[in-house]
């Protein structure tokens, strides 16, 4: 910086017209003209209505993604199960630091607009051309290459930034409702393997006890051999079954401890059922026992059933879609962005200050001034790298609408699944049902028919096994329907409005 030969009194016009200069060229940054394409969110690839087995929905009805997962799940141990995930899981955890970091990087992204001014001194000693020593020292504001956004590059970079940032936070919407609807529904399926161990330990031991009486019968001379390996092979599935139902149960509890981020507290988990007292089928002493079917825990008990609404709700309701359009939104900004690199880039580097040639002279009167150096560069010559970062900015921007695009078809079929379930669920329950009570009576009357002489002893074990089996789906059925409400509810949207 070369010391001006001005008086104090004269360096008041520069400094004047430097002020008016930066605010010039701040309004003229702010004012640029934006080259990002207009933004028009694509129609949606479904139907306007649900396909068959689901409900017709009018417009108006409110959707289940406004009702609060509070109010979704009724179980109160439940209720506090989801809250200790939402407070501990790692994943919503890491998409929340997401959401810090990202809108961090869009902090970065807005302040390219505005000037950088630090303080800067320095001092220069060189050999001038006559032997001597010439030493430069100055002091001041300096205003470091401010790029002026005139065509928009900076802006469309914010604007995208800004879009990351709304969808991190739309991720982290979709990573909630994720949680709840998988600990709601591991929960759901610990309850039912607690139901299948307890009938599978009632099942092994009514088989024990037959084929106790069935060996005592074969050293007596009573039964054939066939009757006694057909006991023996029903008591190996039945402790089969045992071992696979106690795995399924431990599994369930892993599970629910990684989502949860702790171990469930044990007052937390479903409470195990008690299974009725098996009835002898005549009163007699031959050992065999009628398992009576346990009663089913009500779904309404657990989980409030949801309305599926409009399926254009999913737009505005499904988290996963709102993070992929605030997606399709950046690519779309990305685009301003590499139009505005075909046009010059305008910097400015200033500084305002002291200079002296000594430290001693600093700061008086006489060496205070300003420098001001503007650049314009236009490409010329790159080698093809702005048209292809264009071309890969409009790549990008068709690869993000069909993603947008597979998000609304994976919702709408998401929805139609569940709503499928809902409608054929309950009817297939209430057959297994009535198959399973008509199960129950059929293994007494083999039990009677046997004792009394008239039927075979393979003819109750087959329908003791009957009876087991149907039990068994009868309580995958009902975990199935209660899933699937959850599923529904997941699909529709509901569990991350606070």
């Amino acid at each position: 910086m070369t010391p001006p030969r001005a008086t104090g009194a004269r360096m008041r016009v520069p400094r004047r017209s430097l002020r008016l200069a930066l605010s010039a060229l701040a309004v003229a940054a702010l004012s640029a003209c934006s080259m990002v394409p207009k933004y028009e969110r694509p129609a949606a690839p479904v139907e306007a209505q649900y396909p068959a087995l689901a409900p017709a929905a009018a417009a108006g009805v409110p959707s289940g993604a406004d009702v609060a997962w509070r109010e979704f799940v009724c179980d109160a141990r439940l209720r506090q199960l989801i809250e200790l995930a939402l407070k501990n899981n790692r994943d919503l955890r890491v998409a929340t630091l997401n959401i810090e970091q990202v809108r961090a990087q869009y902090q970065v992204s807005r302040s390219n607009q505005f000037p950088s001014i630090g303080l800067a001194a320095t001092g220069n000693r060189q050999p001038d051309g006559t032997g001597g020593i010439t030493s430069v020292y100055s002091f001041g504001l300096a205003l470091s290459s401010w790029e002026i956004d005139f065509f928009g590059r900076l802006g469309a970079l914010k604007e995208a930034a800004l879009a990351q940032y709304l969808a991190s936070e739309e991720a982290r919407r979709a990573a909630q409702t994720s949680l709840v609807a998988a600990v709601a529904s591991t929960w759901l399926s610990l309850q039912a393997n607690d139901e299948l161990l307890a009938l599978t330990e009632r099942t092994a031991l009514t088989r024990e006890d037959s084929l106790r009486l069935s060996k005592l019968r074969f050293d007596n001379g009573a039964t054939s051999a066939l009757d006694l390996r057909q006991a023996e092979s029903l008591t190996a599935a039945a402790q089969s079954a045992l071992a696979q139902q106690r795995r399924l149960r431990a599994l369930d509890v892993n599970a629910l401890t990684l989502l949860v981020g702790q171990t469930p507290p044990a007052e937390l988990l479903p409470v195990p059922p008690t299974m009725p007292a098996a009835t002898s089928a005549s009163g007699g002493s031959n050992g065999n026992v009628t398992p009576v079917p346990m009663a089913p825990v009500p779904a309404a008990s657990i989980l409030r059933e949801v309305p599926a609404g409009l399926p254009s709700e999913l737009l505005t309701r499904r988290a996963d879609i709102r993070q992929a359009e605030q997606q399709l939104i950046a690519a779309n900004a990305n685009i301003g962005a590499a139009r505005a690199a075909f046009f010059p880039r305008i910097s400015l580097t200033a500084s305002a200050g002291t200079a002296s040639s000594s430290l001693s002279g600093l700061f008086k009167d006489g060496t205070w001034g300003f420098t001001l150096a503007p650049q314009a560069l236009l490409p010329i010559f790159d080698a093809g790298r702005n048209r292809a970062n264009l071309d890969a900015s409009n790549a990008a921007r068709d690869i993000a609408v069909a993603q947008y695009e597979k998000a609304i078809q994976t919702a709408f079929r998401e929805v139609a699944d569940a709503l499928a379930g809902s409608a054929t669920l309950g009817d297939q329950l209430s057959a297994q049902q009535l198959q399973a009570n008509a199960e129950a009576e059929r293994f007494r009357l083999a039990d009677l028919r046997y004792r009394n002489g008239v039927a075979s002893f393979l003819d109750v074990l087959d329908a003791q096994r009957s009876l087991f089996t149907t039990q068994q789906a009868l309580a995958q059925t009902r975990l199935a329907q209660q899933q699937n409400q959850v599923a529904l509810y997941k699909a529709l949207g509901g569990g991350w409005k606070e």
